[in-house]
């Protein structure tokens, strides 16, 4: 008994977990870019009551008996499917219609990258960079911040979908800029580490970035200007989940209780 209390409780720490993520999930559902998580879970070790053996008969049983001590959460993984996209009245929002990443520049001189194409001007001492709402540069595939003239005319600026960049310069004389936008794919985007402001970074378990510009072997992406990227969250899918979450929490907190009230009957037996 003492067995069922201790695996029960395992079970309302993984499903507290669980409710967070969904929680999560449903916060985020107009959050530009995020991708919805779940949690996954595994079997903590079997306990051998009774090992493989035979009867007083002498007939072979060749099932053991064993009895689990409970659940853990083994992760909580990100789905990176596609989701909607928003018309959006900003020339500078983009959203990526693919598999890809933008590449963004941390003051630490890392990169990172994201799906929230909600970008903005600064102006910087050669000109006009284009960086994400915290003010990190976004980067072009050379890994170099992305920077307009002083000159330019920002209401002019056209990206087309293999993200190349075209302007018009105060003249109004057209500008291919040669700036094309740094996209890259990775082989198992569910590795990725997350960070705040929807930003993701490299991990082993993600892989090395892959450069659509000289990649061969993947699918390139889109790039879309006045779009951004909705979440992929599903809020009716997210409300069952949460319910079938607190459904399984409920049980398991009626285990302990049962558990506890036996133990009770127990300390009560008199000779």
């Amino acid at each position: 008994m003492m067995r069922a209390l201790w695996t029960a409780a395992t079970g309302m720490i993984g499903q507290q977990t669980n409710v967070d993520t969904i929680s999560n999930n449903l916060a985020n559902v107009n959050t530009t870019g995020y991708k919805k998580e779940s949690a996954e879970f595994k079997s903590l070790l079997y306990q051998n009551i009774q090992s493989k053996s035979t009867n007083n008969q002498g007939e072979y049983k060749p099932i053991p008996a064993q009895v689990g001590l409970g659940t853990r959460v083994a992760s909580i993984t990100s789905a990176f499917d596609q989701g909607a996209l928003f018309s959006s009245t900003s020339n500078f929002d983009f959203a990526i219609e693919g598999q890809g990443f933008f590449k963004v520049q941390l003051p630490s001189g890392e990169i990172a990258y994201a799906r929230n194409g909600h970008f903005q001007l600064s102006i910087v001492d050669n000109g006009v960079m284009l960086n994400t709402a915290e003010g990190y540069p976004v980067l072009d595939t050379n890994n170099q911040p992305i920077v307009f003239p002083k000159d330019i005319n920002t209401n002019s600026v056209v990206v087309y979908d293999d993200g190349s960049i075209y302007y018009k310069d105060s003249k109004g004389v057209d500008v291919k800029s040669g700036i094309k936008f740094g996209l890259v794919q990775f082989p198992n985007a569910a590795g990725l580490e997350k960070g705040s402001s929807t930003l993701y970074y490299e991990t082993v378990a993600s892989g090395t970035p892959i450069d659509e510009a000289t990649s061969t072997t993947v699918k390139r992406s889109n790039v879309k200007q006045k779009y951004l990227e909705g979440s992929n969250v599903q809020v009716v899918d997210e409300m069952v989940n949460l319910i079938v979450a607190q459904r399984a929490y409920e049980m398991n907190s009626k285990a302990i209780q049962a558990a506890d009230t036996m133990l009770q009957q127990a300390n009560q037996l008199r000779q």
